[in-house]
């Protein structure tokens, strides 16, 4: 009888529900099950704590939920022994001291280490004068299991650098973001013959590049009319322009998508951003939606100007190129198109799926 090998997935967000999860390694479940792999997820947020974790109050429900994420942690540590390979992505535990960190590592016998963004940057230890905040925030768990990981998958090549750089076995791939053409697919028309609608999709997170635009959507309304669409989890204002913020939700996120005419993905200048997967760039192209994105991180490798996108380096050329756009139809019909094929071509699954095959069957061949 051929042996089945046996993944556990462990991850800090709910199945199915946060981007960086459902569009990366989730989506290829299926693949993994018909290439002999069992597979296990190990969740640390159940989805009542992911619904308010972003929300203020609701702190004993929050308490709650991490202490039921932490015994979910404890009870891994009894299982691991069962499993080929365990397959972490972010964190093994988002909150708290690196303690699982250090014993699952012990116990695994193969450890595949998924990384998206820059997650070793974050809140900087540095930054933060409570000793006892410092400690437990630190990131010297997300470095150790970077350099005591079997294999590291990462979401952008200067990640992957750093990544290289720090692993013992220098063990670690670039794996694009990646999307479901099939599902994620156009339905524009390019015409004039509406308020053009602008929109933008992303979460709480990223809520301080979104701000980055305030100033160049007021500006460009003082001589369009148009639509802003965001489609995120959290409120939003921006007065004396015709704003609609969508609640994001499995069952109508391509609908919300297709009703965009433009996508932005704006970024800033920083360190953190050099670790970004250019996923939002990704789902625009799919959906065939002429992008407007900042010239930093990714999305030059990403994005060809004027061919299937737009890069802007200042808020001049934000207004110019979201100007351009707004009038003209054929512009956003020609870029649109060409970032459809893109998406199709390289970010599609099918562009994808073997990449993460090879990297699980290396890892779980190499005694």
């Amino acid at each position: 009888m051929k042996k089945v090998n046996k993944i556990l997935v462990i991850c800090p967000y709910p199945e199915d529900q946060a981007a960086g999860q459902r569009l990366k390694y989730e989506q290829y479940f299926r693949s993994w099950e018909e290439n002999g792999f069992e597979i296990e997820v190990s969740e640390y947020m159940d989805q009542n704590l992911w619904e308010i974790v972003y929300e203020k109050g609701n702190y004993l429900r929050k308490c709650f939920g991490v202490l039921k994420g932490h015994l979910r942690r404890y009870r891994d540590l009894f299982l691991i022994w069962r499993f080929d390979v365990v397959y972490i992505f972010q964190w093994t535990t988002p909150f708290g001291i690196g303690l699982y960190d250090y014993l699952i590592r012990l116990l695994s016998k193969k450890i595949i280490y998924d990384l998206e963004d820059f997650v070793v940057l974050k809140k900087g230890e540095e930054e933060n004068p409570n000793p006892l905040l410092k400690f437990i925030r630190s990131n010297r768990k997300t470095d150790f299991l970077i350099k005591n990981s079997d294999y590291i998958i990462t979401s952008s090549p200067s990640l992957n650098d750093y990544c290289l750089n720090k692993n013992k076995k220098k063990k670690s791939s670039f794996i694009s973001s990646s999307v479901d053409t099939n599902k994620f697919k156009p339905s524009n028309n390019y015409k004039n013959d509406h308020k053009i609608v602008i929109g933008w999709t992303g979460t709480f997170g990223s809520k301080p590049y979104l701000d980055l635009l305030r100033e160049v959507f007021i500006e460009l309304g003082k001589s369009y009319e148009f639509k802003l669409r965001f489609i995120t989890n959290f409120d939003y204002q921006l007065p004396g322009l015709d704003l609609e913020v969508i609640r994001w939700s499995k069952e109508s996120e391509v609908l919300d998508m297709q009703s965009l005419d433009i996508g932005v993905y704006p970024l800033e200048d920083s360190e953190w951003v050099k670790g970004k997967s250019g996923l939002k760039a990704i789902q625009y192209m799919a959906f065939g939606l002429p992008i407007v994105a900042s010239n930093l991180g990714i999305n030059p490798d990403l994005i060809s100007h004027n061919i299937n996108g737009l890069l802007a380096s200042n808020n001049d050329e934000w207004l110019d190129h979201l100007k351009k756009l707004v009038e003209d139809s054929e512009l956003r019909r020609d870029l649109g198109l060409a970032a459809r094929k893109l998406a199709v071509d390289k970010y599609s699954l099918s562009a994808i799926e073997s990449k993460y095959l090879d990297i699980l069957k290396e890892t779980n061949q190499n005694e």
